[in-house]
């Protein structure tokens, strides 16, 4: 295992690598504490690197869809873009419409953050998020620390602390093709341990409901391939152009939570989680966009673990408010393995 600063663009953004004795190899930027790349080897044994993105560190500058960053401070959609906390309303930058997207404008994604390489087989990014940034109160101190396992895993583990009571929900928004070809992920068969999502409005905005999966196309519990129901009569799937859902997990504590594979590449990954849900996006909005593939409609997939979303305006659903000086710590796995 060996984690080392391998490059500093011109623009001061930081690239970390960390490589283990199987020969999987994870790099990490500095700009949105972002995965770089993520080369896995396949059934052939060749290396093919998961993840969407860019050539280069300074690609991720320009516009895109989050590429692989972590999400902050609240992952996902808040409606109205306001919430109250301690009796006080707090507005946020309106990036969705009338709500609020993944942490706003200017969200995690979009900052510079510092790293630390711990040891040989981990790099700690960190930031401070100051009080008022985005419209959320607090100054708030957070990190993310990527591990990588000898067993092929990436391990992800935040923890996050803020002088006044805030919200936060953390995530990483990792787009994954197994294939490595970004050509489409509707023949990757999937897993995901839940019995409910939570049903959205026509604006894609949660407000209490759960909905059974069993039955319906948003039923996972049995492995199935991403396009076999992906065209569903359903409304939900029809506003969101294909899956964008919140799935309410199974279990407590840190488990297995989901499976993705792809048979032409023989890679199999598995989520395991502490968190309470996970959203699966099929990359409904990618389109032409440019990186290190040309990334098209349905070309990647991800699976992004989190609480419930708008949770700050849905009694019904566990809070993410975060006390004043209470830690907040969250983990997920990604772990690789030939089937």
């Amino acid at each position: 295992m060996k984690a080392e600063l391998i490059n500093k663009s011109a623009s001061g953004i930081e690239t970390y690598t960390i490589e283990n004795d199987n020969g999987m190899r994870a790099e990490f930027i500095t700009f949105g504490a972002r995965i770089f790349k993520l080369f896995v080897k396949d059934k052939n044994d060749n290396l093919v690197d998961v993840v969407a993105g860019f050539d280069t560190p300074d690609g991720f500058r320009e516009e895109n869809p989050y590429f692989n960053a972590v999400i902050g401070r609240v992952g996902n959609r808040i409606g109205g873009a306001k919430f109250t906390l301690d009796g006080k309303e707090y507005n946020l930058y309106k990036n969705d419409g009338n709500n609020h997207l993944h942490g706003g404008k200017v969200g995690f994604d979009s900052r510079m953050w510092t790293a630390q390489i711990l040891g040989d087989d981990s790099v700690k990014m960190s930031r401070l998020s100051q009080d008022g940034e985005e419209g959320y109160p607090g100054n708030l101190q957070v990190s993310v620390t990527y591990t990588l396992t000898p067993d092929n895993a990436l391990e992800l583990k935040y923890e996050a602390v803020c002088d006044q009571d805030t919200i936060c929900s953390l995530t990483n928004h990792a787009y994954f093709n197994l294939d490595g070809t970004f050509e489409t992920v509707l023949d990757h068969e999937v897993f995901i341990g839940a019995d409910k999502v939570t049903v959205v409005d026509d604006e894609l905005i949660p407000h209490g409901e759960l909905k059974d999966v069993k039955g319906t196309a948003f039923d996972f519990t049995t492995a199935k391939k991403i396009g076999k129901d992906i065209k569903a009569d359903e409304h939900m799937i029809e506003i969101a152009r294909g899956y964008d859902f919140n799935y309410v997990l199974r279990g407590e504590g840190v488990r297995k939570v989901a499976t993705a594979y792809s048979q032409n590449s023989g890679i199999e990954m598995s989520v395991y989680t502490d968190r309470k849900c996970m959203q699966l996006y099929t990359g409904n909005f990618l389109g032409g966009l440019k990186g290190k593939k040309t990334y098209g409609y349905q070309s990647a997939f991800c699976m992004e673990t989190q609480g419930y979303p708008n949770a700050c305006n849905v009694p019904e659903f566990d809070s993410m408010t975060l006390e004043k000086d209470t830690k907040y710590t969250a983990y997920t796995k990604y772990a690789f393995d030939i089937k």
